[in-house]
């Protein structure tokens, strides 16, 4: 049997120390980047991704053309395509993989007339249709933070 001695000069095991410390800053790296995109999305999986989404959404888009205090801003409104874009843009706002595709917020209600009072009513009917779908507290909480910066955008009365 033979033995061969392995043996590395000072400056080549500082070199394989150094890769191996390369090695391990890169690994972790990875790790955090992979967290910080599941971590990104929390909320979007707290709704229950796009299926989620649409599924709450369709309620929301009930409550909210029959809540006396604003259905008369939607009652010219195609539901369908309502849905659609408020499915596309909670899944965008939460972290998910969906892009909104429709009007800035400014554009399209600029000739609604909206007021704080109906800006408030429909992110009430928001959470009533998340409430119902289970949607944990927390959860909303995080969406209606990202939706509350639309506030100066919408209310124009």
């Amino acid at each position: 049997m033979t033995h061969t001695t392995f043996s590395l000069s000072i400056p080549a095991m500082k070199t394989r120390l150094t890769m191996l410390a390369g090695v391990i800053a890169l690994g972790l790296s990875l790790q955090t980047m992979a967290f910080a995109e599941t971590t990104n999305d929390a909320v979007y999986q707290g709704l229950g991704q796009k299926e989620g989404i649409a599924r709450f959404v369709q309620d929301f888009v009930e409550i909210i053309t029959t809540d006396h205090r604003i259905s008369a801003a939607f009652a010219e409104t195609d539901k369908e395509r309502l849905g659609f874009m408020l499915t596309e843009q909670f899944c965008e706002l939460s972290g998910g993989p969906c892009k909104y595709s429709g009007k800035d917020m400014s554009t399209a209600h600029q000739q609604m007339h909206i007021t704080n009072a109906q800006f408030n009513a429909l992110a009430e009917d928001l959470q009533i249709a998340m409430d119902k779908h289970g949607v944990a507290s927390s959860v909303q909480n995080k969406l209606i933070a990202k939706l509350a910066p639309m506030q100066r955008a919408v209310v124009t009365k």
